[in-house]
């Protein structure tokens, strides 16, 4: 993964949602994410960067979830990918269509995400 696809991903993220100041970005420590460019341009972004620490998947417990269960409910039960550009739409559709609407979360008092984030947004 390169700089270009986080900063892109993050871009895409933070303009489709209603983003204020103080946001925090937290991330593992790989390369695409330490680099002087990707700081800078967190900085003129005005995100605070919070790391994981090296070699505790612990700090990152709740992403580590989440790729086990993609992988799990999604990339495991289809036969493999013809392509990259296959796997990121098949990805992204799952993504948004299912997980975010449908798949409902201990953590999140037994709510989707969009429903989780409308109930807060609603207070």
């Amino acid at each position: 993964m390169t700089t270009d696809i986080v900063e892109k991903a993050l871009e895409d993220a933070v303009s489709n949602r209603n983003v204020g100041n103080g946001l925090i970005l937290h991330t593992d420590l790989g390369s695409q994410y330490t680099s002087n460019e990707y700081e800078e341009w967190l900085k003129e972004l005005t995100i605070t960067h919070s790391y994981s620490r090296k070699g505790c998947p612990y700090d990152n417990a709740g992403i580590e979830s989440f790729h086990a269960l993609l992988k799990k409910e999604h990339v495991y039960q289809r036969p493999t990918y013809q392509t990259f550009e296959e796997a990121r739409r098949q990805i992204f559709s799952y993504v948004q269509g299912v997980y975010n609407n449908h798949r409902i979360h201990s953590a999140l008092a037994y709510l989707s995400p969009v429903e989780f984030e409308k109930k807060i947004l609603a207070a």
